[in-house]
C-alpha cells in the first residue's frame, strides 16, 4: 500500500485538474449540443500566460490575470468563431471549433517558436515539496481536489440558486421554448463560454505547477481524457464530469504504477467499456425523441 500511495495522490489531483477541465465540455455541451474541441487548447493558452504573466509582474496580479484573460478568451472564441453559426447546421459549429483549435496551435507556436516553454516562477506555497504518509509529492496535489471541489459546489450553487443559472438549465432543456420565453440565449452562451475558460484556466494554473513546462501540444491530451471524463460520466452532467475526471485521474496513475507504458490507452478502454454497457455515461439521462 505504501507503493501504491503516491499514485493515490497523483491519480487524485490528476482527476482533479481533469475535472476542471471537463466542466466546460460538459456546460458548453449541455447548451449548445456542441464538443468545443479547442477547450484543451484554451487550456493551453492559459499555461502560456501563465509562464509570461509570472516571469514580469507580481503573483498576486499575473494570477488573476491568467484567469480573466483566459476567461476573455473563451469569450471572444464564442462571440467570433460560435455565435455567427448559431443557426447553422451542427456540423459547421465543429468544424468551427477544430478551425479554432489549429488557430490557436499555430498562434502559439507563432509566438513562442514552436520551443516548450519552462514555468521558471511557480506559484508560491503550493510548489512546495511535502511529505504525506511518508510519500513525497508536491503541496499542490492536495490542494487540487480540495479547491476543485469547493469550486464545483460554488458552480453547482450559482446553477442551482441564481437567475442566471436559472436560464443556463433552461437553454440546457430546451434551447428554442427558453429563447421564446424571453431567456437572452446569446448572453448565456458566453457566460457559460467565460465559466468553462476560466475553470480550464485554473486547472492549468494547478497542473503547470505540477508539471513546469508548456509546449503547443500541452492541452491536448488533458482536453482529451476531461472530454473522455465528461462523456464517461454522462456529458451535460456536472457531478457526472467530476465523478468521472477522478475515476480517470486514479485508474490512469495506478496503471502507470503496474504498466506505465498502458496508462493512456487504458483511459480510453474504460470509455469503451462504460459505453457498451451505458451509452449515456454514467450520470446521463437517457434521451427520447419526441414524435
Amino acid at each position: 500500500m505504501q507503493g501504491l500511495l503516491p499514485y493515490i495522490i497523483n491519480g487524485i489531483s490528476a482527476g482533479g485538474q481533469y475535472a476542471l477541465i471537463a466542466i466546460g465540455y460538459t456546460l458548453v455541451y449541455g447548451i449548445l449540443r456542441l464538443i468545443n474541441f479547442a477547450h484543451g487548447d484554451v487550456f493551453m493558452v492559459a499555461g502560456l500566460i501563465m509562464v509570461y504573466a509570472s516571469a514580469s509582474m507580481p503573483m498576486y496580479i499575473a494570477l488573476p490575470l491568467v484567469i480573466v484573460a483566459t476567461a476573455l478568451l473563451g469569450f471572444l472564441i464564442e462571440r467570433a468563431a460560435y455565435k455567427p453559426l448559431r443557426t447553422a447546421p451542427r456540423m459547421s459549429l465543429m468544424i468551427s471549433a477544430i478551425g479554432v483549435s489549429y488557430l490557436i496551435q499555430n498562434l502559439a507556436f507563432y509566438i513562442t517558436g514552436g520551443q516548450p516553454q519552462p514555468v521558471t516562477h511557480p506559484i508560491p506555497w503550493i510548489s512546495d515539496t511535502i511529505s504525506v504518509l511518508g510519500a513525497s509529492t508536491k503541496r499542490v496535489t492536495i490542494v487540487t481536489p480540495v479547491l476543485t471541489i469547493l469550486l464545483v459546489l460554488a458552480l453547482v450553487w450559482l446553477t442551482k440558486k441564481t437567475k442566471v443559472g436559472l436560464a443556463m438549465r433552461a437553454a440546457s432543456k430546451d434551447f428554442e421554448t427558453a429563447q421564446l420565453m424571453g431567456v437572452k440565449i446569446n448572453s448565456v452562451i458566453s457566460f457559460t463560454f467565460v465559466i468553462g475558460s476560466a475553470l480550464a484556466a485554473v486547472g492549468a494554473l494547478l497542473y503547470f505547477t505540477n508539471y513546469p513546462n508548456v509546449a503547443i501540444g500541452s492541452g491536448s491530451m488533458p482536453g482529451l481524457k476531461a472530454f473522455v471524463a465528461a462523456v464517461f460520466g454522462g456529458i451535460g452532467s456536472i457531478p457526472g464530469a467530476v465523478v468521472g475526471a477522478f475515476i480517470i485521474g486514479l485508474c490512469e496513475e495506478l496503471i502507470k504504477a503496474v504498466q506505465p507504458t498502458f496508462s493512456d490507452a487504458f483511459t480510453f478502454v474504460i470509455l469503451i467499456v462504460v459505453l457498451c454497457v451505458k451509452p449515456t455515461g454514467l450520470f446521463g439521462e437517457q434521451v427520447t425523441d419526441k414524435v
